[in-house]
């Protein structure tokens, strides 16, 4: 950004071009993102666009922070805000749940602006993504982290990037054919993130016969869906 707001009045303006800009941007695509067109819809003059941002690039830029920003506020209801008290393996499949409706509600935010960020707007407008990158992955190790039992350490940093690699190749694979939303989706995500952290427990007690399937269903009272448990390893 070429001008930090100071007044109200500089900010709402600076709230009306970047709004804009994102409608413009989802619609458009990278090739066909306009100053032009972000200033009539913004109802702004090119002019006082141009005090604050300097091209296109920079405006793309507040786009994608606003936009990543969202993603984590929902995200964040998987963090434990409220959790009873009681044992963390135990209690891991209704955390994984929680978990895996974030990064659901995480990729529902503007799904058409998302695969613009992330597909065709030039590297030199994310500068915001390592530290994106680092909350999002401090999720993925503190699921691992809760799964491991007493004494078992090993690997959580590369176990975590795994699974969000998994995941997110998942995700993005339903989120294009447009069933990212179904109860059936949620379910076999569960699953999935179950299944791994199971076979990561067995491994690690040194058990031979790690069971990828070892993830049984049982009823749930404050679900429609069955809700995924663990067994043994």
């Amino acid at each position: 950004m070429r001008k930090a707001p100071r007044q109200q009045r500089s900010r709402v303006t600076v709230d009306a071009i970047v709004e804009a800009a994102t409608r413009v941007l989802a619609r458009r695509g990278w090739d066909r993102f306009t100053t032009n067109e972000i200033a009539a819809v913004a109802g702004v003059s090119v002019g006082s666009l141009y005090q604050y941002f300097p091209d296109k690039l920079a405006i793309a830029e507040a786009i994608r922070q606003r936009h990543l920003d969202e993603v984590l506020v929902a995200l964040s209801g998987a963090d434990d805000e409220g959790e009873q008290e009681g044992d963390a393996v135990a209690m891991l499949p209704r955390r994984v749940e929680r978990f895996v409706d974030g990064v659901i509600a995480a990729h529902s935010v503007d799904q058409a602006l998302h695969r613009v960020l992330m597909g065709e707007v030039p590297l030199a407008a994310r500068s915001s993504y390592p530290e994106f990158e680092a909350q999002y992955q401090r999720r993925y190790r503190a699921l691992v982290a809760e799964s491991q039992g007493p004494g078992e350490s090993a690997d959580t940093e590369v176990a975590a990037r795994m699974l969000s690699s998994a995941v997110e190749g998942a995700v993005h694979a339903a989120a294009r054919r447009g069933d990212l939303e179904t109860p059936a989706m949620k379910t076999e995500l569960v699953r999935l993130v179950l299944a791994y952290l199971s076979d990561r427990q067995c491994a690690g007690r040194g058990s031979i016969g790690m069971r990828v399937a070892g993830v049984d269903t049982a009823s749930d009272p404050d679900h429609n869906a069955p809700a995924p448990r663990l067994r043994g390893c």
